[in-house]
């Protein structure tokens, strides 16, 4: 039996009549759009042809001008100009498009991305101090910089101006710099304020190649920033879907440079359709495995390359992400395995709201997914933690019922310091006060998060009987991709059902089957679900299932299939019929 709660959408059913006859769309999209809080016609419109045109002034953007005048200036004095990133593919990728465009418009520019280990996270002193002796006169940070408050004052004591570009939270007190620009800020009136660190730098681009009357260089930076976006698991609404949507066109129909062209093609994808779950799960691992186990800058080498006769060069690069990617992936499943065996077998660790778990020597590139993990497959927050050397570093996870940033802020004095948002955050601390941040954290999850809180859902859009599967419905609602934060992949629920073939094994993981209804058959697939096997072989004969979409092509033939999310005995359903 599914343990699973479905949790049926309501949806406005006159809007969705309106809007279905108003754009002369399906009534299924139309509920969906609706459900997603798209209800007006213009909106419906620009999400489902999203442009170019739609994105928003950059000047818009609190110290936008400043910025762009500075820039402008370090490029026509020949100053250096150095951009600051961060080690994740939002600050790699950020860091790749801004130092291109001050690179194509003449100016002198470098990069520094801290490693993980050796620098920590974000913009800090010695950082400054050693883009200083290098001659930098302009800093720009990318994606990180925002609560750096020692790290710009001593930018200002050396004379260094410096440029924040983020989108994480700000403290109450900006940093001292010559421009911030943030649409968190709340000083910001800027409409959007769900952009990644790469839709930030982005905007910088887009102000550039305004001013330099180099528009037509825009759609080049975007398929770049399409890849931070989706990675960095951001809303994908408004400008962000802007973004995602055309630059995964631009991914999937090319041409690319030389760099961009090898990780494709190390990563299977050269003449694929690129979608959000290759971005996702194929290339952001490799980009991200850079520096998670060696240095970013593998990854930020890669991304810059663009003259041919670096192709080799490039080859290499993507084969050495391959490889740093499998070794992420070999330490991940040690680190996760330990974790779990804590979780399971020590009540003041596993008997609470939040999971707290510590290692020793635990690779501190790899925790963050762990944690990730750790949500799957416990649906509480969780913080995974490594010590080295007396100190421990921590990343936190969350769910959707609970702000992560808040709650280690309410914890705040056990730490050195932290950063993040709601659903995800990084700490820093004495391995000393591990026990009391821990204790403090877990009281904090008691009191903030209820048993329905902690119960996974199946969000289910609605009722959709396999009868119903016909005519352009699964190209309408594939039209609503990418699917992510904010916009979810469309799950439907239908039964009951028969499972005509199968179920059978693929790989000892997942079980593939054939399910009818009102005499329609679709082939059906439930990813790592072996273990249902024999509640599936007992209950073949009439089954509820929820299931999304999918389109298979094989041989030039294009089928649909579904992927089935759960599946359980058929009782009476509340979800509304479409």
């Amino acid at each position: 039996m599914s343990s699973l709660l479905w949790d049926y959408q309501p949806c406005d059913e006159a809007a969705a009549a309106a809007l279905s006859e108003s754009l002369g769309i399906g009534l299924v999209t139309a509920r969906l759009l609706c459900q997603r809080g798209i209800v007006s016609p213009g909106e419906a419109a620009r999400f489902l042809k999203p442009s170019l045109d739609h994105l928003h002034d950059p000047l818009a953007l609190a110290d936008m001008g400043a910025a762009v005048e500075r820039v402008l200036a370090a490029i026509s004095r020949k100053e250096r100009v150095a951009i600051h990133g961060d080690y994740d593919v939002d600050g790699i990728t950020s860091t790749v498009i801004l130092e291109r465009m001050i690179a194509a418009l003449g100016g002198q520019v470098t990069h520094f991305i801290p490693e993980r280990i050796r620098d920590g996270y974000g913009l800090q002193v010695p950082a400054v101090e050693r883009l200083h002796a290098d001659g930098v006169r302009l800093i720009i940070s990318v994606d990180c910089g925002i609560r750096s408050m020692d790290a710009a004052r001593r930018a200002a004591d050396l004379g260094i101006d410096l440029i924040i570009t983020d989108h994480h939270e700000p403290e109450r007190e900006l940093p001292r710099a010559l421009a911030v620009i943030n649409p968190k800020r709340p000083d910001c009136s800027y409409p959007d304020k769900n952009l990644a660190g790469v839709g930030v730098a982005l905007k910088l681009v887009q102000a550039l190649c305004a001013r330099s009357g180099r528009e037509k260089w825009l759609p080049s930076f975007v398929k770049i920033a399409a890849i931070g976006t989706l990675a960095d698991v951001v809303p994908l609404v408004g400008e962000n879907r802007v973004i995602a949507k055309i630059g995964l066109d631009l991914l999937s129909r090319g041409p690319h440079k030389v760099g961009l062209r090898a990780l494709l093609d190390a990563s299977g994808l050269t003449g694929k359709t690129i979608d959000s779950y290759h971005v996702s799960f194929i290339l952001a691992p490799r980009v991200n495995a850079a520096g998670r186990m060696a240095t970013p800058d593998i990854a930020v080498r890669l991304l810059l390359a663009t003259d041919d006769a670096m192709a080799e060069e490039a080859r290499a690069l993507a084969a050495q992400l391959n490889e740093e990617n499998l070794r992420r992936q070999d330490q991940e499943r040690e680190i996760l395995a330990e974790a779990r065996r804590a979780i399971e077998n020590d009540p003041d660790i596993g008997a609470h709201s939040v999971l707290v778990v510590a290692g020793e020597g635990w690779h501190r590139g790899v925790i963050g997914i762990v944690a990730s993990k750790l949500v799957d497959a416990f649906h509480r927050p969780a913080v995974v933690i490594s010590i080295e050397d007396g100190v421990g570093h921590g990343s936190c996870r969350s769910i959707g019922a609970f702000d992560m940033l808040g709650a280690i802020e309410a914890c705040g004095t056990h730490l050195v310091r932290f950063g993040g948002h709601k659903m995800a955050a990084g700490l820093t601390l004495e391995a000393g006060a591990l026990k009391a941040f821990r204790s403090a954290l877990q009281a904090h999850g008691d009191d903030h998060l209820g048993p329905d809180d902690l119960r996974p859902r199946l969000r289910i859009d609605a009722r959709l009987g396999l009868d119903a599967i016909k005519g352009r419905l699964v190209e309408d609602v594939l039209s609503l991709e990418p699917f992510g934060l904010g916009n979810p992949r469309p799950v439907f629920c239908a039964g009951p059902v028969e499972i005509v073939d199968g179920p059978r094994r693929i790989k000892e993981r997942h079980l593939k089957m054939a399910v009818r209804q009102h005499g329609r058959i679709f082939r059906a697939i439930a990813w790592r679900s072996v273990e249902r096997e024999p509640f599936l072989v007992e209950h073949r004969g009439a089954l509820d299932v929820a299931f999304s979409l999918t389109q298979n092509t094989f041989n030039g033939e294009t089928n649909t299939e579904l992927t089935l999310a759960d599946m359980r005995a058929p009782a009476l359903s509340p979800a509304t019929a479409v």
